[in-house]
């Protein structure tokens, strides 16, 4: 492909990673820029051009992944938004749905939904379930609100009408009203956004796209643009919650796929691993400045999901946060990363999150104005981190001044030092992650014993054998580039994209014609996003969500190539059996089986990475200096080995307790845990005395 950027923007560092002419890559990190998140993006990518000494006008892609559009969700910073819905329906995304996400929760107190009742308006149109006409769009209404509209000075407007996904005609409708009376408004309309059934959803799907639009359009600009005048003439592309790339044009009318676009990066990353190394049962631990992902990838594909939730107001509960339905990799997502912000609660026990320093001020120890106690802070105090061996540049650590932020945010208020209060951050940190994961594997019906780790990211390496431990796990994978992982997943992914559509139809009464119809529709609306970026050959995956009459959910089944004919309800019928026997251990007879929603993926192919038999090592022989690093197996202050990774020849094998250090993260070994450096540079970790070792 020639050179190749990948850019990663994240709360607390944006990671650069150039992929040179021979396959190599160069990296290098530099604190996000909030205000202008574009200025610290050309500055990483103006800095290792000069280091790896090559032209921007050499380069022949930009792939991009933020968290811009996350950020703007939570933090409530998007476009001033009006919904305009039909009729009756004006408070669908308030009143939600019947699920509780704390069930005798008497005082439970809902999330607040995006756009407030102000700014929400109705108009006299309604369809049935079929898409039929059942009261007619009112023109003259819908000026009068257009009006209104233009009055109050919105900038942005979601239409979400009933049934809309079925047929779009009036949500059409009223947007070529809008914008001839507005032309500059941004417009979100959801049977474009996401046509599927369940109203609130699709409601809140449309919401949030309408809300971080115009921020994402002008984002998106500006970098193409800047990019442009710095010699970097060349496709920009963005990746997608659901793995691919899309163009930024997509990616401008379409900024809620962009969600999850940089955790996304890193569980491709953790999938081509996966590949080469031969592990068909993989957890994906990713760490950075602000949050921890965490993912499950079987057969080398991570899980993926139709619906996500962003912001979850409860820790892990499902309902508790903002549903997007759009294709997405699915992760669990914590407010645990070096950033995150540590505390004392009413009860007196130290809580992690979900705030984060990010870059600016940044961890107290950054020395850049920060005083609370973070993540970082504590790993400065236990010597798993130290001024000598930090590999961020332009950040000289303090540990003067985590000493006094763990005092202040910590210490003080349990009448404890700055050593142990930093055990306790860390511990606590490592038991939420650790949590996480048990939580995010149950509710995917897994039993995580047998499953290797893969650790990346800024922070996770630092974290990754301490949940080993903790999760029972026997094997950990620490790869090169670690630190800057989710940008090299953004190098490894295809171009892809996922149309999905609901259509009912049930196996009794099985609609030929229009299944082939949707199934037909979907792809060549998926072939069309791919083709903005690349014409090699793909591969094309179909999905449809399937459920016994009565049920309120559904399962995935997938379905084989070319059209369906008359014995396509029998057979869609013995898939869906089958797939119901695997989720729950047993089919129930005699009930009528429904399709509900249709999806079609299509994916340029990959390369297969190469394969790389990992191996144990034996024991390096060679003194290394040490320094004193907390120890959780013995619960001491111990003598650590402190190593540079570069200096880890293949084959050679570290007896912890010890620190791995290399440019963008550090690797802790406790003093039950052995490291072997394998042929491509990854690093095997697991417990001394595995695989035969003494």
């Amino acid at each position: 492909m020639g050179l190749r950027i990948g850019a990663d923007v994240g709360g607390t560092f944006t990671d650069i990673v150039i992929e040179l002419d021979d396959g190599s890559y160069e990296s290098t990190k530099v604190l996000t820029t909030h205000e202008a998140p574009e200025l610290g993006i050309l500055t990483g990518i103006s800095q290792i051009a000069a280091e790896a000494a090559v032209e921007l006008s050499d380069v022949e892609q930009v792939i991009h992944g933020t968290t811009l559009a996350t950020n703007a969700l939570i933090e409530r910073r998007g476009a001033r938004t009006a919904l305009v819905t039909t009729e009756g329906f004006r408070d669908v995304i308030e009143t939600r749905t019947e699920s509780r996400f704390e069930q005798y929760d008497l005082n439970i107190v809902l999330p607040t939904p995006l756009i407030q009742r102000a700014d929400r308006f109705t108009l006299t149109e309604r369809l049935n379930a079929r898409g039929e006409e059942l009261v007619a769009f009112d023109e003259n209404g819908a000026r009068d609100l257009i009006t209104l509209i233009g009055e109050s000075g919105y900038e942005s407007v979601a239409v979400g009408f009933i049934h809309s996904y079925l047929n779009p005609v009036n949500e059409r409708r009223f947007r070529d009203l809008l914008l001839a009376e507005l032309p500059d408004i941004a417009c979100s309309i959801s049977s474009e956004v996401s046509p599927q059934m369940r109203e609130y959803e699709r409601f809140n799907t449309v919401c949030a796209n309408a809300y971080v639009q115009p921020l994402m359009a002008s984002y998106l600009v500006r970098l193409r643009d800047e990019l442009k005048a710095r010699g970097a003439d060349c496709p920009l592309y963005m990746i997608h919650s659901g793995g691919g790339l899309m163009s930024v044009d997509s990616a401008a009318a379409f900024p809620v796929r962009l969600v999850e676009s940089g955790p996304a990066g890193g569980a491709i990353f953790a999938a081509d691993l996966a590949a080469r190394y031969g592990r068909d049962r993989v957890l994906s631990y990713d760490m950075g400045g602000t949050t921890a992902k965490i993912s499950l990838i079987e057969a080398y594909t991570p899980a993926t999901a139709k619906a996500f939730e962003v912001d979850r107001s409860a820790r892990f509960k499902k309902g508790s946060g903002m549903p997007i339905s759009i294709p997405v990799i699915e992760m669990i997502e914590i407010g645990a990363g070096g950033g995150s912000i540590a505390s004392v609660d009413t009860l007196g026990q130290i809580r992690i999150g979900p705030h984060s320093a990010g870059s600016e001020p940044g961890p107290a120890s950054y020395s850049l104005g920060g005083t609370d106690a973070t993540v970082t802070d504590a790993n400065l105090e236990l010597g798993r981190l130290h001024p000598d061996t930090f590999g961020a540049k332009d950040i000289e650590l303090s540990p003067a001044l985590a000493v006094d932020a763990l005092l202040g945010s910590v210490g003080r208020h349990l009448g404890l030092d700055a050593h142990t209060s930093a055990i306790g951050i860390a511990e606590v940190v490592d038991e939420n992650m650790t949590n996480a994961a048990r939580v995010h594997a149950v509710e995917n019906g897994k039993d995580l014993a047998g499953y290797t780790m893969i650790a990346f990211g800024g922070g996770g390496p630092l974290h990754a054998s301490r949940l080993l431990d903790k999760l029972g796990l026997d094997e950990l994978i620490v790869p090169p580039d670690a630190g800057v992982g989710s940008a090299v997943g953004f190098l490894r992914a295809p171009f892809a994209y996922e149309a999905v559509r609901s259509f009912y139809t049930t196996t009794d009464d099985f609609d030929v014609d229009g299944a082939n119809t949707i199934l037909a529709e979907l792809a060549d609306e998926a072939m069309s996003f791919v083709r903005e970026g690349t014409d090699a050959e793909v591969v094309v995956e179909r999905q449809v969500a399937m459920r016994y009459k009565g049920q309120g959910w559904e399962i995935p089944v997938t379905l084989d190539d070319g059209p369906f004919d008359d014995m396509a309800a029998e057979l869609l019928g013995a898939k869906f059996t089958k797939a119901y026997e695997e989720f729950f251990g047993r089919a129930i007879d005699h009930l009528m089986i429904e399709a509900v929603s249709w999806s079609v993926r299509v994916a340029s192919i990959v390369a297969p990475p190469s394969p790389v038999d990992l191996r144990l090592g034996h024991r390096g022989q060679t003194p290394v200096p040490s320094r004193r690093m907390y120890d959780p197996v013995t619960g001491d202050d111990v003598d650590g080995a402190i190593v540079e990774r570069s200096a880890l020849t293949p084959g050679m094998s570290l007896a912890g307790p010890a620190v791995i250090v290399e440019a963008q993260t550090t690797t802790t070994l406790a003093s039950h845990h052995q490291a072997s450096m394998q042929e491509d540079g990854s690093l095997l970790i697991g417990r001394v005395g595995q695989g035969g070792q003494p």
